[in-house]
């Protein structure tokens, strides 16, 4: 079983790689099965889309995407720290992965050089982060026009999101919810 410390890539290039992160107050992972799950429902998506991992924290979801042949994954992250550890990662594993080190509000107040086919948002519970930050990227000009978006919240939680967005898959694991949206913006 793999320790608090670390992740296993499930499927891809990397396949059963163990990757370790930092130990940080408040970083969560997303779980393997919860990955497992939400890549299945992406299915051939990831292959060659350009991915936002935003709050990436231990870096699961983006080397997940960037494992399964994602063309470009762009990780955010505020934490200098885990920033640098996701730095060495994509560099160890010779990834065509961006790590960028900012707030995740004030990044997307800057119009994307072009939308994004994925986007993962997993931003740490209980802030209240959920709603702003997914009307910022569909305001923002982030999105391609039929993107998917995954956000992950407490489980108690549905999440506020554009009218744009229809919920594709949901799922529970423990206290956490996961929910895979398809954005159907209107012409």
């Amino acid at each position: 079983m793999a320790k608090s410390s670390e992740v296993r890539l499930i499927a891809g290039r990397w396949r059963g790689r163990r990757l370790r992160f930092p130990a940080v107050s408040g970083l969560r992972p997303t779980p393997g099965i919860v990955r497992e799950t939400l890549f299945n429902w992406l299915r051939e998506a990831v292959s060659g889309a350009r991915c936002l991992d935003l709050y990436a924290g231990s870096g699961a979801l983006g080397l997940e995407a960037a494992s399964r042949g994602a063309g470009e994954v762009v990780q955010v992250e505020s934490h200098p720290g885990v920033v640098r550890h996701l730095q060495a990662t994509a560099r160890q594993l010779n990834a065509e992965i961006r790590v960028v080190r900012a707030d995740v509000p004030r990044f997307l107040r800057r119009p994307p050089d072009r939308p994004f086919d994925i986007v993962f948002l997993d931003p740490p519970f209980g802030r209240g982060q959920v709603a702003p930050v997914c009307q910022a990227l569909e305001q923002g000009g982030w999105l391609t026009a039929t993107a998917w978006i995954y956000v992950e919240a407490e489980a108690v939680l549905t999440p506020a999101v554009p009218s744009d967005w229809t919920l594709w898959r949901h799922k529970r694991v423990g206290e956490v919810g996961c929910h895979l949206y398809r954005r159907q913006a209107q012409a």
